[in-house]
C-alpha cells in the first residue's frame, strides 16, 4: 500500500530543493524526518512539512504502521516560473525568473 502528499507553486527552485530530495530518498520514515530536521535551509522545511503529511495520509487514510514506512518515491519537479523585468543598463531590461517547483512524496511499507 501506497501514501501520497503533494506540495505545489512552491516559491523555490527546483534546483534548491534537490539536493534535499536526495538525502531522503530510500530512508526510513523516522530517518528521513530526522536528517530533514537537522538540514539547514528553507528546501529541508518545505520537504519536511511534505513528509509529515505523507505520514500523515498513510496513518490516518490506510491505517498503515508508520514504524514500518518508508521513502519510496520523493521529487521535486519544475513549476511554472514568473517572469519579471528589471532596469538595465542604458536603458534596456533585464529579465527576472522567479521559479517555482512542485514537491511529492510517496511512503510505502516494508515487506516483512
Amino acid at each position: 500500500m501506497k501514501a501520497s502528499a503533494t506540495a505545489k507553486y512552491i516559491r523555490m527552485s527546483p534546483i534548491k530543493l534537490k539536493p534535499v530530495v536526495d538525502l531522503v530518498r530510500g530512508k526510513d520514515l523516522k530517518d528521513a524526518l530526522n536528517i530533514l530536521k537537522f538540514t539547514p535551509g528553507k528546501g529541508s522545511i518545505i520537504v519536511e512539512k511534505v513528509v509529515k503529511s505523507a505520514a500523515a495520509n498513510a496513518e490516518n487514510n490506510f491505517d498503515m504502521n508508520p514504524d514500518d514506512l518508508y521513502v519510496a518515491q520523493v521529487y521535486a519537479h519544475k513549476g511554472p516560473t514568473m517572469k519579471r523585468w528589471r532596469a538595465g543598463a542604458k536603458g534596456s531590461a533585464s529579465k527576472i525568473m522567479k521559479r517555482s517547483s512542485h514537491v511529492g512524496v510517496t511512503l510505502q511499507e516494508k515487506e516483512s
